[in-house]
């Protein structure tokens, strides 16, 4: 996601077709709703309880939603969650693996496929049934391993 104060998101909803707009990535997040710019210029308040997930794209005809889980194992850091939806809908993704960088309204995950036009999720509390943990991806803990010292009943080849 480029240096610009505003990136381009559509706002998915339970009930209602989507919105299409721009938020800034610092400010959108307020106590009780989604700060969105729609594209005719107006300021729209989207309550969290209406949202599903705000998808951070990189145009909005992009092509549609493809892969909502990983299909292997995940490459990138960090841990590796499923969303459940109220509605039921799943969606994988990756969290940072950092308590204090998850914001209080939500979290925001890399989804499945970032190089598609989704290349972040951010899905309210609100919208959530349940949340797993499925797997901690390069772990900064990784235990370094100790060799097996060399049995004295093995002679040696050399």
């Amino acid at each position: 996601m480029g240096s610009s104060t505003v990136k381009k998101v559509i706002v998915r909803r339970f009930d209602r077709e989507a919105l299409n707009g721009f938020v800034n990535p610092f400010s959108y997040l307020q106590p009780t709703a989604i700060e969105l710019l729609r594209p005719e210029g107006s300021l729209a308040l989207v309550p969290y309880a209406e949202v599903k997930s705000v998808c951070f794209v990189r145009d909005f005809e992009g092509p549609p939603e493809t892969g909502r889980v990983f299909l292997t194992r995940p490459k990138l850091p960090g841990l590796w969650v499923r969303l459940v939806f109220r509605d039921g809908d799943v969606l994988d993704g990756i969290l940072p693996n950092d308590l204090l960088s998850w914001e209080i309204a939500g979290y925001t995950v890399i989804p499945p496929e970032p190089d598609s036009n989704n290349q972040r999720v951010f899905v309210p509390r609100e919208a959530l049934k349940s949340i797993q943990v499925l797997g901690v991806v390069g772990s900064p803990l990784r235990m370094k391993r100790k060799k097996a010292a060399a049995s004295d009943d093995q002679p040696s080849l050399f």
